[in-house]
């Protein structure tokens, strides 16, 4: 038997039937290589105090990673990686209520799965550089590889505001990418522009607490590094920090989802020659000159048309 033909029937017997199950395996997928990328930049960082890495070089290496993960799981799942993203679907009616909670399981779960990973990889250097001692708070700390903690200075409202304002400009900006009738981003470039976009949020709104603007990227790795030998102080330090990365994202959701419904969505126009129309007059065409719309808007009018609106099973682009 020919190799091509073995890996055919390889392929055939190992072929998932259930959708659910094919899109759980894919977005468990795409959130452990999200975490594996964003905390090994962290771990490099910090363990090597700096000489390896940066606060700026960690960001990047957060919005590459959300590229990648986009691409491995988009098609499949939809590339949600994100509960908070999850949620602004649901809310928008292009994704079940009843998947919520299956898919932020499994987020979490492949955020777990992704932060042991990292600990793996970087066992010696994260040893080496706290001197055995695994500590949440303090000099030679290493907890903030994995999970993210507030500063200082930061009051427990100002730190939830930090993470509603973040998620919200998260959201609010992916749902104007995936919208058909809005200046979307082109086919197979939602990846990229997603990637940008988080990437902008960490080097401008990671100060405060790191950025998490994710549930599952915070409380998947906090739950490794609860049972992994950093102690229930995970779960303590910063006066309990632990529950604003989980709720305040949720809470941004729905602000950005509203906002953007209301600022923008409500106000497209139902019938595409009014929308045509609205092309003329943004362009300040005459109705007489309205066949000489340039080749590139009459293209991107028609192909926004095609994809108004993301699928009902919630298989949108992130």
């Amino acid at each position: 038997m020919s190799y091509a033909r073995w890996l055919g029937k390889l392929q055939t017997r190992c072929r998932i039937r259930s959708c659910l199950l094919r899109q759980c395996l894919a977005e468990f997928l795409g959130v452990f290589l999200l975490i594996v990328i964003t905390l090994s930049a962290s771990a490099q960082s910090v363990t090597s105090e700096g000489t390896k890495g940066n606060y700026l070089s960690s960001s990047l290496a957060s919005g590459v990673a959300v590229m990648v993960a986009v691409h491995v799981s988009g098609g499949v799942s939809g590339g949600h990686l994100n509960p908070a993203f999850s949620l602004s679907l649901c809310l928008l009616a292009q994704f079940p209520w009843w998947k919520l909670p299956v898919y932020f399981l499994i987020q979490v779960l492949g955020a777990f799965t992704g932060a042991g990973t990292v600990y793996i990889l970087y066992y010696d250097a994260i040893h080496s550089y706290s001197n055995g001692t695994l500590r949440v708070t303090g000099p030679r700390e290493t907890a903030s590889i994995f999970a993210t903690y507030p500063a200082p200075y930061l009051s427990m409202p100002n730190g939830f505001f930090d993470q509603v304002l973040g998620t919200g400009v998260l959201v609010l900006g992916i749902l104007a990418m995936i919208d058909g009738r809005n200046k979307r981003v082109p086919p197979g470039l939602d990846p990229l522009a997603v990637g940008l976009l988080v990437f902008a949020l960490s080097v401008a709104m990671g100060a405060n607490s790191g950025c998490a603007i994710n549930p599952a990227r915070d409380l998947g790795p906090r739950l490794f590094t609860y049972v992994a030998g950093w102690g229930p102080q995970v779960f303590s330090a910063g006066d309990c920090w632990w529950w604003v990365p989980i709720a305040a994202p949720m809470l941004g959701a729905m602000v950005g989802t509203v906002i953007y419904q209301f600022g923008v969505e409500f106000h497209h126009p139902d019938d595409p020659t009014e929308r045509e129309k609205s092309i003329s007059e943004k362009l300040d065409l005459g109705s007489e000159k309205e066949t000489e719309l340039p080749v590139y808007v009459v293209n991107t009018y028609a192909e926004s048309w095609k994809g108004a609106r993301p699928e009902s099973h919630g298989e949108a682009p992130k």
